[in-house]
């Protein structure tokens, strides 16, 4: 398994709408990314984090190149980030 890790510091006022933003896009991104296993929403003090779960390094890569991505989830979530993302990519062991 490999997991994509999308840090995002959104204000606390924020936190609904990017909330809104995720669960929106949760779907379309399990039903239509190429190997897509999972979606989760982590809510933290400091930041929010929304972690993708893949089945390979190269298919995490083509989502953060995807329509669906570049297009859709930045354009949406762009107004409420207080910084740029941290985007990780990661290989479970």
């Amino acid at each position: 398994m490999v997991y994509l890790q999308i840090t995002l510091q959104i204000s606390p006022a924020n936190r609904p709408a990017a909330a809104g933003v995720y669960q929106h896009y949760k779907a379309p991104f399990l039903e239509t990314i190429a190997g897509a296993k999972s979606k989760e929403l982590l809510v933290r003090d400091e930041d929010v984090q929304v972690l993708h779960g893949f089945d390979t390094a190269q298919q995490a890569s083509a989502y953060l190149e995807s329509d669906l991505f570049t297009a859709d989830v930045v354009n949406a979530l762009k107004p409420l980030l207080d910084a740029a993302p941290n985007v990780r990519i990661y290989q479970a062991a």
